[in-house]
């Protein structure tokens, strides 16, 4: 059994102080979750705890997109049934993750816009405001990208079942419509072999297909490591900013960026608490 979970690749400026502890303790509730649950619920509710936490890019705090309103979206993936189901640019809701997830029993499992909010409301998700005082004041400063965004989790569970989730409030002032890659296999993917949450410019993760391309390279038979480096190699030489976090059946964990830093908890082969922001 073991997890991992991300908050956002980006730049340095402006990381808030207090990530790392918020990290670790999100980790740790995690971690103790996967001792009674599956990877799948474990994902999803280390994703909900971050969407809950102001300090990261999606839920709560997410960015506002260029009109001043916030669209969201999440994907959650299901190593064990391959099934993948998503939300994208949802509106008013308080966990993204949570609509993804009641979607993954659907036989249309992929929703957007206002079709996604109506879902959850069908389905009893309150409207909530997920806006905040300082996404508020960043978005008046037209700054855009905060340095960081989405956030994500990967685990692998006692039964050796794999899953994972990520989700995210968009890169900041970007066009309304825009489609992040969180919501697409490109940024969350996982089979029988390997999970992986990918961050960073969502254009790039998509020309890159990293996180299916990841789990597709250790299916075919590389080690999480090797996947992990071929891929990375890729993406530098294309000097694109992005970075991911992965876990395999056999219980190795990666992560990866080519941005300045990467936010991230896991454990190390010592068993050691590796926190990253």
């Amino acid at each position: 059994m073991k997890i991992v979970i991300h908050g956002g690749a980006g730049s340095r400026k402006g990381s808030a102080p207090h990530i790392h502890d918020a990290l670790k303790e999100i980790y740790l509730k995690a971690e103790s979750c996967l001792k009674k649950h599956s990877a799948l619920d474990t994902v999803i509710y280390a994703v909900t705890l971050l969407e809950d936490c102001p300090l990261f890019n999606a839920g709560t705090g997410s960015q506002l997109q260029k009109d001043g309103r916030i669209r969201m979206s999440a994907a959650v993936m299901d190593g064990k049934s391959e099934q993948f189901s998503a939300v994208l640019n949802i509106e008013q809701v308080r966990n993204p993750i949570l609509i993804a997830k009641a979607l993954i029993q659907e036989k249309d499992r992929i929703l957007a816009a206002e079709c996604a909010t109506r879902f959850a409301r069908a389905h009893g998700f309150a409207a909530y405001n997920p806006k905040t005082k300082e996404r508020v004041k960043e978005w008046k400063k037209r700054v855009g990208e905060s340095g960081m965004g989405t956030v994500g989790a990967c685990a692998v569970d006692r039964k050796g079942c794999l899953a994972a989730a990520t989700s995210t409030g968009g890169r900041g002032f970007e066009r309304p419509g825009r489609v992040s890659d969180s919501g697409t296999p490109a940024g969350n993917y996982a089979n029988a072999f390997a999970a992986v949450s990918a961050t960073g410019i969502g254009e790039q993760i998509v020309n890159e297909a990293l996180a299916a391309k990841i789990v597709i390279r250790v299916s075919d038979g590389m080690t999480l490591l090797r996947a992990f480096k071929k891929s990375f190699h890729e993406v530098r030489n294309h000097h694109y900013h992005m970075g991911a976090i992965g876990i395999s059946r056999l219980g190795e964990v990666m992560v990866d960026f080519s941005t300045e830093k990467i936010n991230a908890a896991y454990r190390d082969k010592k068993k050691a608490l590796v926190v990253l922001s």
